[in-house]
């Protein structure tokens, strides 16, 4: 990176690069050890992983507000993924239902701490060149690639039972490369260019601002049958597990090389301009995958639209944030942020999905999921036409300026 004398690129990097390997090893492969290892029934899967969406809604904004009140992002991070490595491990001595859940809680709890923080140190360490998160941000998407493939091979030799000594590794790397990321002050507020509001929910508050996390809110919602069904859908279809894999794969990738150019369109076009064509791009792959899912050629254009669904969209709303949140409530707002479109959101749209697949089928949940999407794109023209949206004007400025 330019400036990397000011920036610890590759320390924070490696935090990112850990965390969502973690994730990459979670994701697919969890509910298959609870499966296969734990025997838990489909309702005690089902319970487990609402558990783990409670904690996503509720955890965020707790560690946010302490960590803006406090100031001690760094020490919060640190004490998230340490407690998060002590819970998890107490998994290895093979707890009753009782038992899991509450390691399960209250390990979700602490490891619901870290993220939306550590996008606020990212921030600050970046405040001169804001346009370069999404350079640091693509090292996740590396790590998750790396670990759903390397994973999917290792599964092919050894027992699923080795899941947890797995993440035990990755939440250990977790801990150890937050260790080596201090915390920068930032003197300068990144709010809006009127001056500096600290009020928490007097900003949320503010009309496109609110309109901002509505559409967030919107966006991870619909891609509940994504996350959820996506894997069962192509199987149904007669997909085999190898194209499967490589389809998930592929809309990764596409969301790397995304983030390698992210900071150039942040310059050259408006937050407002790129996300009205992330939300259109969105509609787009949701219908193409609900309605013509039989075509390889059509899907492999659908995965390559997760650059828009998810990595653009993602960079766009780090950004916003930034914009438009002072600092001494960043970390509540990134927070916020997580709450309400991964927690929320993505609860919302898994049972949506859930419901609409067994009721109707998965072109109508697809459907579904465009339909939501097409709303926010909706509500962002709204905005727009009221004089409102200050924040995604113009191309992308210094703190103070935006």
């Amino acid at each position: 990176m330019a400036a990397a004398t000011a920036v610890p690129y590759w320390r924070l990097s490696a935090f990112y690069f850990y965390y969502f390997a973690f994730l990459g090893a979670w994701v697919p492969y969890w509910s298959l050890y609870l499966d296969d290892e734990v025997g838990l029934s489909p309702e005690g899967i089902g319970a487990v992983s609402a558990l783990v969406a409670v904690t996503r809604i509720v955890g965020p904004y707790c560690w946010g507000a302490l960590a803006d009140r406090t100031g001690q992002r760094t020490g919060i991070i640190r004490w998230g993924a340490g407690l998060a490595l002590v819970c998890f491990s107490l998994l290895l001595l093979s707890p009753s239902w009782y038992p899991l859940l509450l390691i399960i809680g209250v390990y979700s709890f602490f490891w619901n701490a870290i993220l939306a923080q550590f996008e606020a140190v990212t921030l600050s360490h970046l405040s001169k060149e804001p346009e370069k998160y999404s350079q640091v941000r693509l090292w996740g998407s590396v790590g998750f690639v790396a670990s759903v493939f390397g994973l999917g091979f290792v599964f092919e030799w050894l027992s699923l039972r080795w899941l947890p000594h797995v993440l035990l590794f990755l939440l250990l790397g977790i801990w150890l490369s937050s260790l080596v990321v201090s915390q920068r002050r930032v003197e300068t507020s990144n709010a809006v260019a009127s001056g500096p509001v600290s009020n928490f929910w007097r900003t949320v508050c503010t009309p496109d601002i609110a309109i901002f996390f509505f559409v967030c809110f919107l966006m991870q919602m619909s891609h509940g049958p994504y996350y959820t069904f996506f894997s069962i859908y192509m199987e149904d279809l007669g997909y085999s597990s190898g194209e499967i894999g490589a389809l998930w794969a592929l809309g990764v990738m596409a969301e790397v090389l995304l983030f390698v150019f992210m900071h150039r369109l942040l310059h050259k076009f408006t937050l407002r301009l790129l996300l009205i064509w992330t939300l259109v791009l969105t509609v787009i792959r949701w219908f193409l995958i609900g309605y013509l899912a039989d075509s390889i050629a059509v899907l492999l254009v659908a995965q390559l639209l997760h650059a828009a669904s998810f990595g653009s969209f993602h960079a766009i709303s780090i950004e916003f944030i930034r914009r438009r949140f002072a600092t001494d409530i960043a970390g509540r707002a990134q927070a916020f942020y997580s709450a309400s479109s991964y927690g929320v959101g993505g609860a919302l749209g898994a049972g949506m999905s859930g419901f609409l697949w067994e009721e109707f089928g998965a072109t109508a949940a697809f459907a579904t999921a465009g339909l939501v999407v097409f709303v926010g794109l909706v509500a962002v023209l709204l905005v727009q036409s009221k004089g409102e949206g200050v924040g995604l004007h113009g191309a992308n400025r210094s703190v103070g300026e935006s």
